[in-house]
Parts: C-alpha cells; sequence; structure tokens
C-alpha cells in the first residue's frame, strides 16, 4: 500500500445506521458516520492529554468561563469565531482543559491530505465539502454525532472572519438549523489572539509569524459562555433559523467583548495586511443592542 492510501481502521458501522448509507453516498460516508457515533479515538485522547503544551509554545493560552458538569456527558454544539488557522489548535487545547471531547468540522481539503487527512478524520474530523451536492452530508454526520453524546466544534462564519474590526460575522443558519432540529445547547467560545500566530496568506508570512510567536508570546484567550437562549424556537418555523444565528453572533459577540477590553473600537490591534477585509459584523464594535436575547 502506498503511504498516500494509508488511514487507521476505522469502527465498524453500528447496523441500527445502516438505513443511513444510501447507494449514491461517497464512499467516505459510511466512515465518518461510523467515527461519529463511536467513542473518541484513544489516540486523539492521547494527543490532547500529551501534546497539548505545543500550542502553547506559541502564546500563553488564558481559558475564561466553563461548562456545567451536567452538559459535559451530553450532546453539544460549540460554536467558535474563526479568526485564524492557528484557532483550531488552541480551541483543541482549551475544550480538553473544560473536560469536552471536541470533533471538528474541517475542510474536505484538509482531510484529503494523505496520512494527516485520514488522522483527522479518524480523530472525528467532520468533513465539509463546501459549495457543492455533498454539503449535507456535513450535517447527517453532525446530527449522528449529537445523537451519540458527541461534542462538535464548529464555526458560524464559515470561514476566517473577514470584518475589517474583527469582530464577529452574523454567519450561515447552517448551526443554527442543526442545532434546532436536534435539540442541543449551543455553547458561544469567543477567543482572540490566535490570529497573531499564522498569517492569513502566503506560506512564507505564516512561517515568519509563527516562528516570531515564540519570542512575542500573544496571549491567546479563550472564553466559554453560557448556552444561548434557544428554547422559544421552533425547527422549520419561519424566521427562527435567522433569529438563532443572531442570538449565536450575540452570544460570541458579548464572550469576546472582555477579551478585547483596551483596543480601539473599530480596529483590530495586531493588523494582517494579507487578510481581506471584505464582510460586515454582526454588531459593528461589538455592540450588541439590549433588544438581542
Amino acid at each position: 500500500m502506498r503511504l498516500r492510501d494509508w488511514r487507521p481502521p476505522a469502527p465498524p458501522l453500528p447496523p441500527h445506521l445502516a438505513d443511513e448509507v444510501r447507494p449514491d453516498d461517497p464512499d467516505w460516508f459510511a466512515r465518518e458516520l461510523a467515527i461519529a457515533v463511536a467513542p473518541q479515538w484513544w489516540v486523539w485522547g492521547a494527543v490532547l492529554r500529551r501534546l497539548g503544551w505545543v500550542p502553547g509554545l506559541f502564546g500563553r493560552i488564558e481559558v475564561t468561563g466553563g461548562i456545567d458538569p451536567a452538559l459535559r456527558e451530553g450532546p453539544l454544539l460549540l460554536a467558535v469565531n474563526h479568526i485564524g488557522d492557528f484557532d483550531v489548535f488552541v480551541i483543541g487545547v482549551a475544550l480538553h482543559r473544560a473536560g469536552l471531547r471536541p470533533r471538528f468540522l474541517v475542510k474536505s481539503g484538509v482531510l484529503d491530505v494523505p496520512v494527516v487527512g485520514p488522522l483527522l478524520e479518524r480523530c472525528g474530523g467532520i468533513r465539509v465539502e463546501r459549495g457543492t451536492d455533498l454539503a449535507a452530508h456535513a450535517v447527517r454526520v453532525t446530527r449522528a454525532a449529537l445523537a451519540a453524546g458527541g461534542h462538535v466544534v464548529a464555526y458560524p462564519e464559515g470561514r476566517v472572519g473577514l470584518t475589517p474590526d474583527g469582530w464577529p460575522e452574523r454567519g450561515r443558519t447552517g448551526l443554527a438549523r442543526t442545532a434546532l432540529a436536534a435539540g442541543v445547547p449551543v455553547v458561544p467560545v469567543s477567543q482572540w489572539g490566535a490570529h497573531e500566530v499564522l498569517q492569513y496568506r502566503t506560506d512564507l508570512g505564516k512561517l515568519r509569524t509563527l516562528v516570531s510567536a515564540l519570542w512575542r508570546r500573544p496571549t491567546l484567550q479563550v472564553h466559554l459562555g453560557p448556552p444561548v437562549a434557544l428554547a422559544d424556537l421552533v425547527p422549520g418555523r419561519v424566521g427562527d433559523a435567522h433569529r438563532a444565528r443572531t442570538r449565536i453572533a450575540a452570544a460570541l459577540t458579548r464572550g469576546l467583548a472582555p477579551l478585547r477590553a483596551g483596543e480601539p473600537a473599530d480596529r483590530i490591534a495586531f493588523p494582517d495586511p494579507t487578510r481581506p477585509t471584505t464582510a460586515v459584523a454582526a454588531f459593528p464594535g461589538g455592540v450588541v443592542p439590549d433588544d438581542v436575547p
């Protein structure tokens, strides 16, 4: 077997999920479905326990807030504002410290990288095929993971945020719709600082900022807020997915505000000239109106 074709063995698909796999599903779907409902792979647990110090080499990781112990054993959707390519490592460490077992939604291109992609998939990564007919498969796998009590990490913005002032975008309705349909708590996870470790664009720039972070030691802040209030919303009811999306963006913005205290309200303290600024924040300047739940 060629190295590029290697992948760790996946757990068997439980019989009760056999009917979920359709003849026209891609070959990876049954595999990801089986991984989604299986207990956390021991290798992923060992990485989080033994190698969690590695991201800390590039900054001081500070975690505030927390998860109610009563929620840790049940399904959770963790909504995170996306600020850079390094933040997935910081979020993984922070959620492990909070007693969670994170499973990340991952772009398909990353999962197609030889060796690394299969390992991420086996660790619980859920494939996202953006802009294709296969995009709905991520929702199906996510729902299966949640039904099995999983802790699924998703970025409502669907990309690294591109607002000029760094505040979260309004995002898409996919996470909101999934949360309403599954009836699971949505925990806002606000973060700041990871964007200082890896530049947005160019490999040389990423290497330069990564190396300089070793002595700059930026503060990598993560705040876990209380679950977003969604109990009054109904899946499928007109407008409720939009309301849920707005509330999630508001919760992320509220949690981010204390992390950015003292910064200019209209710009990012650590600017990155390679990051496009083509989006509008859901709540510019980090100001959330009082009438948003």
